[in-house]
């Protein structure tokens, strides 16, 4: 959804119909060519570069049907910047260090190249239900450590900040506040 992008340094919102708030640290793909029906081993030159990205999940909303999409959808949920680096300076399958804070605290550390699917796989797959374009971006999933999969679970309230840094691609930092 387009409402759901967001700045690299604003503030995401808590929503009013929901307490379950979690974060999830990703590399972000930007698309660079319009492809579509790409094979794997042609995807990566389908790739302008890579930014970091947070894609705040509503997990009660997520959960609620089989398709997860609308718990990934509320406003301001998808922050990414801080800029696009380019693949050329990064490479087509990126192993990068990836992690995400909150208040300070590392609740996530791990590397990109441990994706479960990777980026050109991923890329191949999705041209093959719709037309990529330049400008596209692609949240490539998040690695353990997530809130909801704590014990207790931590959900993010007003007034906590989370910080999600990537090596080689800067980070972005997004303080969270209830829905005006």
């Amino acid at each position: 959804m387009p409402t759901a992008a967001n700045g690299p340094y604003d503030p995401v919102d808590r929503p009013k119909v929901s307490e379950q708030l979690d974060y999830e640290a990703e590399l972000v793909v930007v698309i660079g060519m319009r492809c579509r029906h790409v094979s794997e081993t042609d995807a990566a030159g389908a790739i302008f570069g890579y930014c970091v990205g947070n894609d705040f999940s509503v997990r009660d909303w997520q959960w609620r049907t089989p398709q997860w999409m609308i718990g990934k959808s509320f406003d301001t949920h998808a922050p990414f910047g801080p800029a696009i680096v380019t693949a050329d300076e990064i490479g087509d399958a990126p192993k990068l260090r990836i992690r995400a804070f909150v208040n300070g605290e590392t609740l996530q550390d791990s590397n990109t190249g441990n994706l479960i699917f990777p980026v050109a796989a991923m890329i191949a797959h999705l041209s093959q239900v719709m037309t990529l374009e330049p400008g596209d971006i692609i949240f490539t999933g998040t690695p353990s450590g997530v809130g909801a999969m704590r014990k207790p679970p931590l959900w993010l309230k007003p007034g906590d900040i989370v910080r999600v840094e990537i090596e080689k691609l800067g980070h972005i930092e997004n303080k969270v506040r209830a829905e005006p």
